[in-house]
């Protein structure tokens, strides 16, 4: 079943949206975690925040998205969404995750929109993560640092958020079986703690 947000005009795509992220978040979009955490990463969860950037363009809403230098300690090369660890002087999650996306990317903070913010995820390398949804109006210019992002690129949401796209793999670490969510899109794998948001962020709009 399509979602009625593709059939509305912007602006109320972007009302339709906070409207949907202030409801309470339906158990499916819940727990998605697979639980598993690398070693050495057990203990308390460290606090973060990612913005889960939608762009307002004229063809239909994209999803901003990065990928990470090669040479980071955690999740190399991977595909993500802009952000870290939640710092003492951010004053909420929204704070750190419009900071981050200023830092990585250069998003500027005046072209972001909050709407809403999704359930927390935590990754296997111990970080408890809460996605900010941000409605991004363009024009915009980013600059990656190149320490941080390696590439910059949209995704149409309509895409991620369509069921048949999502996708379960595992891979086996040793003894140990890792379950994980993949969106695939062209030459970009997009998996693990970023499919698996994306998959929060459309059961959550669907609302079942």
């Amino acid at each position: 079943m399509g979602l009625p947000l593709f059939d509305l005009p912007s602006l109320a795509q972007r009302e339709w949206i906070a409207a949907r992220l202030a409801r309470p978040a339906p158990d499916s979009a819940r727990n998605l975690s697979d639980g598993f955490r690398l070693p050495g990463r057990e203990g308390e969860p460290t606090s973060a925040a990612v913005l889960v950037p939608l762009v307002n363009r004229p063809g239909g809403i994209t999803v901003l998205l990065t990928q990470r230098s090669a040479d980071l300690p955690d999740h190399p090369g991977q595909i993500s969404f802009p952000g870290g660890r939640v710092e003492p002087e951010d004053a909420d999650v929204g704070c750190a995750a419009l900071r981050e996306a200023a830092e990585e990317i250069a998003l500027p903070r005046e072209r972001v929109s909050l709407l809403g913010t999704l359930s927390e995820y935590e990754t296997v390398t111990g970080y408890r993560v809460t996605p900010v949804v941000g409605w991004v109006e363009p024009p915009f210019e980013v600059k990656p640092d190149p320490l941080e992002v390696a590439d910059v690129f949209e995704v149409p949401l309509a895409f991620l958020l369509e069921p048949a796209n999502q996708q379960r793999h595992f891979r086996m670490l040793g003894e140990i079986r890792r379950d994980y969510y993949a969106i695939p899109y062209g030459e970009r794998y997009i998996w693990g703690a970023t499919a698996a948001m994306l998959m929060i962020l459309e059961r959550t709009l669907r609302g079942s």
